[in-house]
């Protein structure tokens, strides 16, 4: 083993997104001004109004509906402001977040719901001043909450979803059970399963390889282990972690027999490796 350290397709995605809408559910809406805007843009961020025309994200564009969404390409980001700043959200490459509730209570409290489908993102919130107030973020896996923290969160292909906080406290509920994940913590929930009891954060993108060997058919077999919480690339396609992070894979072997990988955590520190094939 050796270690090395730090539109038909879419419409029918946008479908599929709309038929999710019903299972999360949704509260009652009030009047108000809430809105997520759109502050900073890099690269090919898409803006898909919900039940309106997809189009390219422009500065100053606001998700004001249930069903709104944000989505970036590859090696693309973009940087979201909620109402005027209540939290900002920094939204990683090939990420699609969507409005789920935006919505003011009687009580004066602001909720926020979004639903994070894919991708990684992080969030700074500050303190609520009323009672009422939250922000959750759902994911295939389940929902975290948060009243005033710095976290980030992963979604990989198959629904697990990973949670860091770097400061403050965020409760990550699966299947009935809660966790609280504290400052300098992480955990992860797996579709189907509770979330698992918190360990100390790593924030932490390494990158361990215990196979790379050529198969006769023109592929590659790589396999290796990452942090669980972190979002896995390779040969430009995410790929799914087991429980204890552990991935084996048979990819195309490039041209120039370099396989390019890369990990992304929570946080969302990135690493890029490049690995020669005997």
């Amino acid at each position: 083993m050796f270690k090395v350290r730090p539109t038909l397709l879419f419409m029918a995605l946008l479908g599929l997104m709309i038929c999710l809408l019903p299972a999360y559910g949704q509260l009652s809406r009030v009047e108000g001004p809430r809105w997520l805007s759109v502050t900073q843009i890099n690269g090919d961020v898409t803006i898909v109004p919900f039940g309106k025309n997809v189009r390219r994200a422009q500065m100053g564009d606001r998700l004001s509906q249930v069903g709104d969404q944000v989505i970036t390409g590859q090696n693309s980001s973009a940087q979201l402001t909620v109402d005027q700043g209540i939290a900002s959200i920094s939204v990683a490459e090939r990420t699609q977040l969507q409005v789920r509730t935006l919505s003011i209570t009687r009580s004066g409290g602001y909720i926020t719901e979004l639903l994070a489908l894919r991708g990684q993102a992080r969030l700074r919130v500050r303190p609520f001043t009323s009672p009422d107030s939250r922000l959750e973020i759902y994911t295939p896996a389940g929902v975290s909450g948060v009243r005033g923290t710095d976290f980030g969160i992963t979604v990989q292909p198959d629904g697990k979803t990973g949670v860091a906080t770097l400061e403050g406290s965020v409760t990550l509920s699966a299947q009935n059970q809660t966790v609280l994940v504290g400052t300098e913590q992480q955990s992860t929930a797996s579709p189907g399963e509770p979330p698992t009891p918190p360990e100390p954060l790593r924030d932490d993108p390494s990158l361990s390889i215990s196979a790379l060997k050529p198969i006769s058919d023109g592929s590659v077999q790589v396999s290796g282990s990452t942090d669980p919480v972190n979002l896995l690339e390779v040969a430009e396609a995410r790929r799914v972690l087991d429980e204890g992070g552990q991935f084996d894979l048979t990819v195309a072997l490039p041209r120039d027999r370099r396989v390019r990988i890369q990990v992304t955590t929570p946080l969302g520190t990135q690493q890029a490796y490049e690995l020669a094939v005997p």
